[in-house]
């Protein structure tokens, strides 16, 4: 056969060989949309249409399969922007919203694949100084089926915020939020020591914090950070190798402090890390993003294939 008659024939084989290859990865993303409300409540305001707007841009950017969200309003105001998204051209058919103790804000996930198992912690507490507390925004547990033979488990979370609060320290509060976080983990650890399982969401405390380190855990069992960045170009590492490299993987803007810290994460299990694919996992950055929320979205990109 010539070149020639070859050439469409060699063409159509990169293009398959090419949509196959990407049907084969998914993209898994976290965003704090800051106070995503439809109705006032008290000390939060309604998201308005701009801010909503920049929302999406800021996921469209990602081109998310499942994100899980944080500060999430109502079923409504949830279902709002799963529709608003669909005309935007991403289409989530599955989700879950989870109630926990917290009226207002909740956390959620929206999914291009089925969930095969929900488990829903609306009720956790602990005992801290004698007084006996529950997780404020509880934890959104799923499992998410790709194809016949993969599938992984999702947590996220929403722990509590640096803000102070009469009733306790807050650092406490959240390090024992952080605790049974924990054990959620440690149990889909217990069942099956292969698990795919990422841990996502807004910790609200930097990496070397109590609870922080309380949801990393240690030993074989730790979780693995997979650590965003910007796409910037940078990929020099850290002239101390003790330390990560010096790239910008700040996740959000705390006004009071006048702060950039990076307290949102993607964790994986041991099981989940061989599928990780590294050079795709990233941080939003978009003009204006401060509009949509004071978080920066990221995103974290998987093989599915054990």
């Amino acid at each position: 056969m010539k070149l020639r008659q070859m050439l469409p024939i060699l063409a159509c084989s990169f293009f398959i060989t090419t949509t196959v290859g990407l049907a084969e990865t998914f993209r898994v993303a976290t965003y704090n949309v800051e106070n995503y409300l439809d109705e006032p409540v008290e000390g939060r305001r309604p998201k308005t249409a701009e801010s909503k707007a920049k929302i999406r841009e800021s996921i469209i950017s990602l081109k998310p399969d499942i994100i899980a969200f944080q500060e999430m309003g109502t079923t409504n105001a949830f279902l709002e922007l799963r529709d608003a998204l669909k005309k935007d051209g991403l289409d989530f058919p599955y989700w879950e919203h989870v109630n926990g103790h917290d009226p207002d804000i909740h956390v959620a996930i929206l999914s291009k694949y089925p969930f095969a198992a929900r488990h829903p912690h609306t009720n956790d507490n602990f005992l801290l100084n004698g007084k006996r507390f529950q997780v404020s925004r509880g934890f959104a547990e799923v499992e998410i089926r790709l194809k016949d033979k993969y599938s992984f488990t999702l947590i996220t979370a929403h722990l509590k915020s640096r803000r102070p609060v009469p009733i306790a320290d807050e650092g406490e509060l959240r390090e024992q939020e952080a605790i049974l976080l924990r054990e959620k983990i440690d149990a889909c650890l217990e069942k099956n020591p292969n698990v795919n399982l990422v841990v996502l969401g807004d910790f609200n405390d930097v990496r070397d914090s109590k609870g922080t380190k309380a949801v990393l855990g240690r030993g074989k069992t730790r979780m693995i950070d997979t650590r965003p960045a910007e796409r910037n170009g940078d990929n020099l590492p850290n002239t101390n190798p003790h330390y990560d490299p010096r790239n910008i993987t700040w996740t959000h803007f705390y006004g009071k402090e006048d702060t950039y810290s990076r307290i949102d994460y993607i964790l994986l299990s041991s099981g989940m890390a061989h599928e990780w694919v590294k050079e795709e996992t990233y941080i939003a950055t978009i003009p204006n993003w401060g509009l949509g929320s004071d978080h920066r979205p990221l995103v974290a990109t998987f093989k599915a294939e054990d």
